[in-house]
């Protein structure tokens, strides 16, 4: 689908080692802020246990998961929405990508610098959420300006728009950030002026806090906050090692869990085909139709929509087979009106 997370945070404080663990793409690591300057791009592979247990089912040997796009983008300084440390060029990649995770250094280690000279996880997350929200007040208040000319000139959508605009303005103003907004999007005049504005404290956000301690209790105000829990120096030594090693040496990675939830953090969900040939994962937006979901394998599947023959992945792999299922009742036929749900397996019928 195209969807991005961007990856940020600030200065050394494990963004690019993270995104080399990711994807196994060697990226400049150097000590030393501002040692990436363009966005690096990778596509990750999401987990998914269903997939070889419906393969084993089917007998097929191909077996194709679903990805999420990871981008690395170069570390946030205080003054970046002002321009500082090249930010309104960062400030414009981030503007770029579907939703945010930024990596918290939580660890301590003298040999490694920070931006900020003092390890404070919290002073960190305020940073970067001040410089997202200046950036988006600068927005905001164009976009007013916009409206007002447009209102006096007789636009009939503008005034609405102006209203919800300011409703942005007036969080952000108050230090909260734009999703915190309750807004209706299936007002197509207010969903337009939204998505026209893209604004960057509008996008999920979750936290990778990078921490020396898997084990260590985790501050509770962090805690509080959707995250995931990284030893990202371990997640870099993993990379050569052998699983044998790893095991030897007791250590795991915890990539996965990041790569699971924010595939999640998108608002994306999969569902599955399965046959003699390849057994497959397609992903879709939560809440999609089923024709809208079968435009992820062919436009024909959703144009030519008729019905869709739908079972849940679990209860196919008990059925013991796709007829099984069919006799037993729990395949259904469904029509265009059905909401996919996550781990369908499903047959287009055009």
């Amino acid at each position: 689908m195209g969807l991005q997370v961007g990856i940020v945070g600030l200065p050394n404080v494990g963004k690019s080692t993270l995104f080399k663990a990711l994807t196994k793409k060697q990226v400049d690591i150097n000590n030393y802020p501002f040692c990436t300057i363009e966005p690096n791009v990778g596509v990750v592979e999401v987990p998914d246990e269903r997939l070889q247990k419906l393969a084993d089912l089917t007998g097929c040997t191909k077996l194709v998961p679903t990805i999420v796009e990871f981008v690395d983008i170069a570390g946030l300084v205080k003054g970046a929405s002002e321009g500082e440390g090249l930010g309104n060029k960062f400030l414009a990649n981030i503007r770029q990508v579907d939703a945010i995770v930024q990596v918290v250094r939580v660890f301590v280690n003298e040999t490694i610098t920070h931006v900020h000279d003092i390890v404070d996880p919290h002073r960190d997350i305020e940073i970067i959420e001040m410089e997202l929200m200046l950036a988006d007040m600068v927005t905001v208040d164009k976009t007013i300006t916009r409206l007002e000319k447009l209102a006096r000139g007789n636009d009939k959508d503008a005034a609405a728009q102006k209203e919800v605009v300011q409703k942005i303005k007036d969080a952000l103003d108050s230090g909260q950030l734009a999703r915190t907004v309750t807004i209706d999007m299936t007002h197509e005049p207010t969903k337009k002026i939204v998505q026209e504005m893209s604004l960057l404290t509008m996008k999920p956000i979750m936290y990778v806090y990078n921490v020396s301690d898997l084990d260590a209790p985790l501050d509770p105000a962090l805690a509080a906050r959707p995250h995931v829990v990284l030893d990202i120096k371990i997640e870099e030594e993993l990379m050569d090692m052998s699983v044998e090693e790893a095991a030897e040496l007791g250590m795991q990675s915890h990539l996965n869990d990041l790569i699971t939830e924010s595939f999640i953090l998108l608002g994306l969900q999969t569902f599955l085909t399965t046959g003699q040939v390849e057994t497959r994962a397609w992903t879709i937006k939560k809440g999609s139709t089923a024709p809208e979901a079968g435009a992820a394998i062919h436009n024909d599947f959703k144009d030519r929509f008729i019905r869709a023959d739908v079972v849940n992945w679990e209860k196919l792999i008990e059925a013991g087979s796709w007829s099984a299922a069919r006799d037993t009742g729990v395949l259904r036929t469904v029509g265009k009106d059905y909401i996919m749900q996550d781990g369908d397996v499903v047959e287009f019928k055009v």
